[in-house]
């Protein structure tokens, strides 16, 4: 059993193509299909989402550590 993960958009009609990999071809297979339609935020419900996320990580901030050596590389000719 193989599994392929797609993110696919089906057409004006409900259609989905799904293109098997090469060496799939001629054989018989069985084929499930799970969707969850991805739904976009409207500006608003984006805008709401900040706001409610905005300062979450006030009391641990995120801290940048030192930088690393710098690595000295061969010249390209």
């Amino acid at each position: 059993m193989e599994a392929i993960k797609l993110k696919k958009q089906s057409d004006e009609t409900g259609l989905l193509t799904i293109q098997l990999p090469a060496d799939a071809q001629g054989i018989e297979c069985e084929v499930i299909v799970l969707y969850e339609p991805q739904r976009k935020m409207t500006p608003q419900e984006w805008e709401a989402f900040i706001n409610e996320t905005y300062g979450s990580l006030a009391d641990d901030p995120i801290e940048r550590g030192a930088d690393l050596p710098f690595e000295m590389r061969d010249e390209i000719e």
